[in-house]
């Protein structure tokens, strides 16, 4: 029995430590992800900065932006004024925020002036500012995209804008904003309003881009169905879609009666399929059709 016993507690501790190593190998995996994600995130932002925006004027924003203005001043090196940017303000992060950037960041924050200094000899894929800024835009919105994967920032003037934000109740959003909107302001001054114009369509391009990095290309439809016939158009869902349905208590405003509200989530190719089961049960159903970004979960995205 004894000897029962001693195997039974080493058969556990064994489980215990193979559960362990089983955990920590994703861990450190998903950990090696997040840091390659920083590193091709900041070398596409920096590959994009100095074939599309510098050569072309382009100042869109963020300190790339003011290195390419300080640039056609002073003609100083766009790196060597971002990693001077970069390196006080997220000093002064730390200091007025706290330490909760942690290492992530400040390898986003010196990396990006390295990996633009690297590639700063490259000659531009376009002259013409427009495509400077659309695709200048892209690529950037690409790199920050990636980067944000990574669960850091590289830093800059999001830094600044957190800041602002914290001692002086503004939103974030406009603070950010403000310091964008500064920044292309000073291009149109320093340039040409023609040159303002361009950064302007290249700092809109940028976010929508890190949008679309982040949510990716898939759109989903939330349906949200209100009928008499609650339990035959679930049942059409659940076998001629293949999707759950979730009932949703609510009450009817005029009438004050219990109306349960079925809501289901489907890939937008499945809408036709959807509504045709619908109609066929109840053509008087009221049917309320919205877009979900994002959907997470069984028959969705994992993760």
């Amino acid at each position: 029995m004894i000897t029962i016993i001693f195997n039974m507690r080493g058969w556990r501790l064994m489980n215990k430590k193979k559960r362990r190593s089983q955990q920590a190998a994703p861990s450190i995996l998903h950990k090696s992800m997040d840091y390659a994600y920083i590193i091709m995130g900041s070398i596409v932002v920096a590959i994009a900065f100095n074939v599309f925006l510098l050569p072309n004027e382009v100042a869109s924003g963020g300190i790339s932006g003011i290195s390419t203005i300080l640039n056609n001043v002073f003609g100083w090196r766009p790196s060597l004024v971002q990693i001077l940017f970069n390196v006080p303000l997220f000093i002064a992060g730390l200091i007025f925020l706290g330490f909760q950037f942690g290492i992530k960041t400040a390898i986003g924050s010196f990396f990006l002036p390295l990996a633009v200094y690297l590639t700063e000899g490259w000659e531009p894929w376009t002259e013409d500012p427009l495509l400077g800024a659309l695709f200048g835009g892209i690529g950037v919105g690409i790199g920050i995209g990636i980067v944000f994967r990574g669960k850091a920032s590289t830093g800059g003037t999001d830094l600044a804008a957190q800041i602002i934000h914290k001692y002086s109740g503004l939103g974030l959003g406009t603070c950010v904003a403000l310091i964008d909107g500064l920044i292309v302001l000073s291009a149109a001054v320093v340039f040409d309003i023609e040159r303002g114009l361009y950064a302007m369509i290249g700092l809109y391009v940028t976010s929508k881009t890190i949008d679309l990095v982040q949510i990716g290309f898939g759109r989903s439809k939330m349906i949200y169905i209100i009928t008499n016939r609650q339990e035959e158009i679930s049942h059409a869902i659940f076998e001629e879609v293949d999707r759950g349905v979730t009932k949703l208590s609510a009450q009817g405003g005029y009438t004050d009666h219990e109306r349960p509200i079925l809501m289901c989530v489907i890939d937008q190719t499945e809408f036709t399929k959807l509504k045709q089961a619908i109609r066929k049960i109840d053509p008087n159903a009221f049917v309320i059709v919205s877009d979900a970004s994002e959907v997470l979960g069984e028959g969705f995205k994992r993760s």
